[in-house]
């Protein structure tokens, strides 16, 4: 497959879907419906043109570290297939890109954008100064939903910081699992990570953040009225949870990923109820 292709994750969707779902979940609920055709597609495609920037400056940074890690030695800049000054200029323009997009919207949401690239570049660093780099990618990803609120209504009103919380405690579990996996070598080169600073207790605090991330969706449920269908769509949520619960028991890192990838279907599944509560 093209080194290009892969270098931006184009071949591995799962990452543009986990920022996609909180960006629906933001659009629908600050149209109380359907949202503006246009900004449904900006958005849409900024996401994916946003995560593949944030994924080329992610490998940028990582360019002698991943060499270490069994999982990533073999990523383009790593493996010698994209040079390392080929990939800043593919994040250039990514990132232009992303701008021609923002800027068919108004100012606020423009102003808001710099915001999210500017975590977005950063986020790849963090991992060598501290224990949260999770936390930050959550923020990142979060960004998303007080643009979609200001694209939407030229306006960020503060129950939008109920979705953006959600956002980020979502991150923070799905992002720990995908950092369990890497915690053995990650410790050996010297990287930080949640996985790591929650240690032997990592299980505990990810139940204790899905039982969070389940309390935010009921308050939003109560702040955005919406419908019983909605709280039908937390309670599968709750059974995705029990799954990952068992799948952490094993211990495995083929089953922490496992449970990282699963998360989509929690990210759908609220949108399924968001979307069907306020089109109805």
């Amino acid at each position: 497959m093209n080194p290009y292709i892969r270098l931006m994750r184009l071949d591995k969707p799962i990452g543009s879907l986990l920022l996609l779902w909180p960006t629906y979940w933001a659009l629908f609920l600050s149209a109380t419906g359907w949202p503006d055709l246009d900004l449904l597609i900006i958005f849409t495609i900024g996401v994916v043109v946003m995560r593949s920037a944030g994924c080329v400056i992610n490998d940028y940074a990582d360019r002698y570290i991943d060499k270490h890690v069994k999982r990533t030695r073999n990523r383009p800049i790593t493996s010698g297939e994209v040079s390392s000054r080929s990939a800043l200029t593919l994040f250039v323009i990514l990132i232009l890109f992303a701008l021609i997009l923002v800027l068919q919207t108004n100012i606020l949401t423009i102003l808001l954008s710099f915001i999210a690239a500017g975590l977005a570049i950063i986020y790849p660093f963090t991992k060598r100064w501290t224990n949260l780099p999770q936390l930050v990618l959550g923020a990142a990803f979060g960004m998303s939903i007080p643009m979609a609120y200001a694209a939407q209504t030229a306006n960020v009103p503060i129950e939008a910081g109920l979705i953006f919380l959600a956002s980020i405690v979502w991150t923070l579990i799905y992002d720990t699992l995908y950092a369990m996996a890497d915690r053995d070598e990650d410790l050996k080169i010297g990287l930080k990570s949640t996985a790591i600073l929650f240690k032997k207790y990592d299980q505990i605090v990810i139940t204790c953040l899905q039982l969070l991330l389940i309390l935010i969706f009921i308050v939003m449920g109560n702040t955005f009225n919406l419908g019983q269908i909605y709280y039908f769509s937390l309670f599968i949520i709750g059974i995705f949870m029990i799954y990952h619960q068992f799948l952490m028991k094993k211990r495995q890192n083929e089953m922490y990923f496992k449970a990282f990838i699963n998360n989509n279907y929690i990210g759908i599944t609220v949108f399924a109820g968001i979307f069907l509560s306020v089109t109805n």
